[in-house]
């Protein structure tokens, strides 16, 4: 009996011993984090305010990220959905690229953005249908901003912008705006573009619903690459001054994480309003068009140059 108290106490006494070793262990690993965020928290912070001030000088700064994403699949007698056998598998592309010169008296800024999407459903027990990949998401846009300073935060400035399609109908539609005002750049990386006189060139075999006009444009865009993430929002807005159809914007979002070597995750989201192209896809007239709002988004692998 006393044996085995004392084999109790002994393995209590190894218990406590241990909770009490691993307590201690955990309080010293935290008491050296805390030391180490504490060592590298100024030096974080010195790190940032000299990359701002490498920011803030002139000269070029580039930059490109995009994302890749896509799956395939292949099914054989799945009797449990209605085509239980098919092939099946899409692949989006997306790209982002910016080049902007800053000096003292100007600037000029230069941005490309495309996403690119297929898709295919090959249906085995019917032989008429596609086999292979068609073009789904298509969208391509090119821009260049000059701007002449007159203050700090503010320039005389001038923007051309380009849209269309490229694996399909391209330049069917294809919008060009030009025009001149000014752009306000309340902290850096961020472009407001204010142009009251610009002409909105839309290119198309249906002249019956595509019009070019003169009209307001107004553009938001920020660009931004901290460390690991790579981010890019832009909004471009056309209002017609002859007739509110005629009025179009796009609003497109663009968001990498960088894991390892280049190589991370990637998410696109864009928002649409053009009652142009609604009516064109519809095949009516302008004022009977149901113009509903087009989105699309994308995730996926990425990779940052």
């Amino acid at each position: 009996m006393k044996k085995s108290l004392l084999a109790v106490a002994t393995f209590l006494t190894v218990l406590v011993t241990q909770a009490q070793t691993e307590e201690e262990l955990k309080a010293q690993i935290t008491a050296k984090k805390d030391s180490i965020a504490a060592l590298t928290g100024p030096i974080q912070g010195r790190v940032d305010a000299l990359q701002a001030k490498l920011d803030a000088l002139p000269g070029w700064k580039t930059g490109a990220f995009g994302t890749i994403g896509g799956s395939i699949s292949e099914f054989s007698n799945w009797f449990s959905q209605g085509t239980p056998n098919n092939s099946s598998g899409n692949i989006v592309i997306t790209g982002n690229a910016f080049a902007n010169l800053k000096q003292d008296k100007f600037f000029w800024n230069n941005s490309l953005s495309i996403n690119l999407g297929w898709v295919k459903l090959d249906d085995k027990d019917i032989d008429t249908d596609t086999e292979g990949f068609e073009a789904l998401t298509d969208v391509f846009q090119i821009s260049s901003l000059y701007g002449r300073n007159i203050s700090k935060n503010f320039a005389v400035s001038a923007l051309g912008e380009y849209r269309t399609t490229l694996l399909d109908n391209f330049n069917d539609p294809g919008y060009l705006d030009l025009g001149i005002g000014g752009t306000w750049t309340p902290i850096e990386n961020l472009f407001v573009v204010i142009h009251p006189l610009n002409y909105n060139f839309v290119f198309a075999d249906n002249d019956s619903v595509f019009n070019s006009s003169l009209g307001a444009k107004i553009v938001v865009d920020y660009t931004r690459n901290i460390k690991d993430i790579a981010f890019k929002t832009n909004l471009s807005v056309f209002a017609s001054y002859e007739e509110s159809d005629l009025s179009n914007w796009t609003w497109t979002n663009n968001f990498s994480y960088t894991l390892w070597k280049g190589i991370g995750v990637g998410f696109d989201f864009g928002l649409r309003n053009n009652r142009q192209e609604a009516a064109n896809f519809q095949g009516v007239d302008l004022d009977a068009a149901d113009n509903e709002l087009q989105s699309f988004y994308t995730v996926g692998l990425s990779y940052a140059f």
